[in-house]
């Protein structure tokens, strides 16, 4: 139960209050419990569309499904997508420039753009969920995009040597870790049907693939940052493939 407070304490802006010292086994187990956050999260949008359709305009039910989106995360990942467009873009090459980067509070035009770019592709697809009024859809991004967190811990290099991010490399239980991302891929296949659900699965994982690749070119491994732009492209990308297939 630790690790799964843990998990909705980073992940999300849903007030946990931990009554017990938590040490960097619980937070790396915490990280098995983040595809169920994913779905906890989808929940509570869907509760906020089921409460505002046919009451509010479409359009601006979309932008308030995307704003709570946004403030039940706390906007965490989209500050790493913005460090992550700097540094790929500011770099030069250069990893230490990249890191350092990285921890500037401050962002460029280029992170503004990829901001910008990113949630217009969310606002569009949320637009066609409600459309299609098959408001489940809402799901399969937040629980897909939580699993990338895992799966990155399990092939990609760590690159800072303190944090979170830390612990939960060192500490990771690799062979649950597999089987709730088995478990995960099992759960979709029963809910999209096998054709839809590998093509989501596949296609995500090419993405998440270049995704890494860029983490390794430029940095040698990810960070904080690098996950969180990864949550955040993959989580926009698999939202388009549901509402297209």
């Amino acid at each position: 139960m630790q690790a799964f407070l843990i998990a909705l304490q980073f992940l999300t802006r849903i007030p946990v209050r931990l009554n017990t010292q938590y040490n960097d086994k619980s937070i790396a187990s915490s990280l098995l419990y983040y595809p169920l956050v994913g779905l906890l999260m989808g929940g509570v949008l869907i509760l906020l569309v089921k409460l505002m359709s046919g009451r509010v305009d479409e359009m601006l039910a979309t932008a308030l499904v995307l704003g709570a989106w946004v403030m039940l995360s706390g906007g965490m990942h989209l500050d790493g997508l913005a460090d992550s467009a700097d540094a790929w873009c500011g770099s030069h090459g250069n990893k230490q420039r990249a890191l350092d980067i990285m921890k500037d509070p401050q962002s460029g035009p280029i992170a503004v753009v990829v901001l910008v770019l990113v949630l217009l592709i969310k606002f569009s697809a949320l637009h066609i969920v409600f459309k299609l009024t098959d408001f489940g859809l809402l799901l399969i991004p937040l629980v897909i995009g939580r699993c990338v967190p895992v799966i990155l811990f399990l092939t990609t290099p760590y690159v800072r040597d303190k944090g979170l991010g830390s612990a939960m490399a060192n500490y990771l239980p690799r062979s649950y870790a597999w089987t709730v991302l088995f478990i995960t891929a099992v759960i979709m296949i029963l809910w999209l049907g096998l054709i839809n659900a590998v093509l989501v699965i596949v296609m995500s994982l090419l993405v998440l693939w270049c995704l890494r690749s860029l983490m390794l070119k430029y940095i040698g491994g990810m960070t904080g940052d690098t996950i969180g732009a990864a949550i955040e492209i993959i989580e926009a990308f698999v939202l388009c493939v549901v509402v297209i297939v």
